[in-house]
């Protein structure tokens, strides 16, 4: 069954109709390995094939709903802390305006006037179309509503509809800044209500949209130059800029038909399966997302050592780089970075272990999540020891990948972002400097060789 099927399945078994379910779909259960959990029908555990984990499990769903209270240890001094957080939010210009506005899509123009609008499987940083897929785009064509999860102050969820043409479909959610890059610019494609009708597909059938939208680029970059001959593709004219093919790449990777079999693997595994794997534009076999690290530094050295691979939720540079919260740094720049981003990463695990959603940090720092911990906890905390729990929760991460056998060798960018210049855009001629980071950010943490050093392990109580 579908996740919106399974999801509505289950709901009517148990009769709690404001119970939660997390589900997988067809995907998770052909073992795909990009297949993610479904919760709630549009929002996904995505990235690094956890739909596929629970598919191995023979795990089809998990359905759950409370019957009493959180006890909270200072309910005042929390209904205080909340109030300022919120009233932060409300007056910051990105979670106050531009998120409620226009959703994640508010990024694309952002992004490509900068020269980060990554296109065409990486091969440039610069979409000259982007405005037809951009949040402001999206608003005036197919957004019918707005939505938010439970208890959001920002509410950058949309609402769309296809009404007519090909890619028809009624009451969708999204699609998110990530995947109308990643179906959209990644793919060469330009069509919005084709990135609709791709991100709906994805979450009915229960697949990550960045690491799909990825992979179908990885695929059409394989196709053009060769590696991939036609009698692969039955007849699938796999090709950047065909909306067509891009869509029903998606359904055939999930039910592993034709070319979409060997889609499922990954684009890791898919371009060294064709005799490419420098295509493939991942950091530890996980896809990245739409931010080109050629003209945004820090966000690279996020990419390269962020634990779970090319991840731009592990430590959201573009919001100093780009955004400039809390201060605006030069992208282009590599001075200060490392610090930076280990701060960015540190904070990040605190707030991602808290079950907050990361949006709220555009308004929201340290100080504020220290009082709204301390308040909840009863634990008396400083800014020092909230980074100091981040920090910990880095180095566990890190310490458990360095036992299944990673080391430095994994904490690198693909060569395409190394060694080739944007071709063209704002960033023209711009790589990323890596290796002028890296050394800084490993004596920062405390890490020898991509490890953390038994004396780093005994500082954070973790030996």
């Amino acid at each position: 069954m579908t996740t919106f099927a399974t999801t509505d399945k289950i709901l009517e078994e148990i009769g709690q109709p404001k119970a939660s379910v997390a589900c997988i779909g067809p995907a998770g259960e052909n073992l795909v390995a990009i297949a993610c959990i479904i919760n709630d029908k549009h929002r996904a555990a995505a990235r690094c094939g956890v739909g596929a984990v629970m598919g191995s499990k023979n795990l089809k769903a998990i359905a759950v709903y409370g019957t009493e209270k959180v006890s909270i240890a200072k309910p005042d001094e929390m209904n205080k802390r909340v109030k300022e957080a919120r009233s932060k939010i409300k007056e910051n210009p990105v979670t106050g305006q531009g998120l409620p506005t226009y959703g994640t899509a508010v990024l694309v123009n952002t992004i490509n006037e900068h020269g980060a609008y990554p296109a065409r499987n990486f091969q440039t940083a610069y979409f000259p179309e982007a405005d037809k897929q951009s949040g402001e785009a999206l608003a005036k064509t197919y957004v019918i509503g707005k939505n938010a999860c439970w208890g959001c102050p920002i509410g950058c969820g949309r609402v769309s509809e296809v009404t007519d043409g090909p890619f028809r479909i009624s009451k969708s959610e999204g699609p998110e800044y990530e995947t109308i890059f990643a179906f959209g610019s990644d793919c060469g494609v330009v069509e919005l209500d084709a990135i609709i009708k791709a991100n709906h597909l994805s979450d009915e059938l229960g697949l990550d949209t960045i690491s799909m939208g990825a992979t179908i680029a990885c695929a059409m970059e394989l196709v053009e130059n060769g590696n991939i001959p036609e009698s692969k593709l039955y007849g699938l004219d796999l090709r950047f800029g065909n909306a067509g093919a891009m869509v029903e790449a998606v359904w055939k990777t999930a039910y592993l038909a034709g070319i979409g079999a060997d889609l499922a693997l990954g684009s890791k595994k898919l371009g060294e399966k064709f005799g490419a794997p420098d295509m493939s534009m991942s950091v530890k076999g996980l896809e990245l997302p739409a931010y080109d690290p050629r003209s945004i530094q820090g966000m690279g050295l996020s990419y390269a050592t962020t634990n779970r691979g090319g991840c731009h939720v592990g430590g959201y540079m573009i919001s100093p780089e780009i955004l400039g919260l809390p201060e605006k740094l030069d992208p282009f720049v590599t001075k200060d970075k490392a610090q930076w981003t280990k701060t960015f990463q540190d904070f990040t695990s605190v707030v991602n272990s808290s079950g907050v959603c990361l949006f709220n940090t555009f308004a929201l720092g340290i100080p504020d999540y220290t009082g709204l911990l301390s308040s909840i906890t009863g634990w008396d905390l400083d800014d020092a020891e909230v980074l100091t729990i981040g920090e910990r929760v880095t180095n566990i991460e890190r310490h458990l990948n360095n036992k299944y056998g990673a080391d430095e060798k994994q904490d690198t960018l693909p060569k395409r972002l190394l060694e080739e210049p944007i071709p063209t855009g704002p960033a023209k001629g711009n790589i990323s400097h890596l290796s002028e980071m890296l050394p800084e950010y490993y004596e920062l943490r405390g890490w020898v060789n991509g490890k953390p050093t038994e004396e780093k392990l005994k500082e954070l109580g973790l030996s």
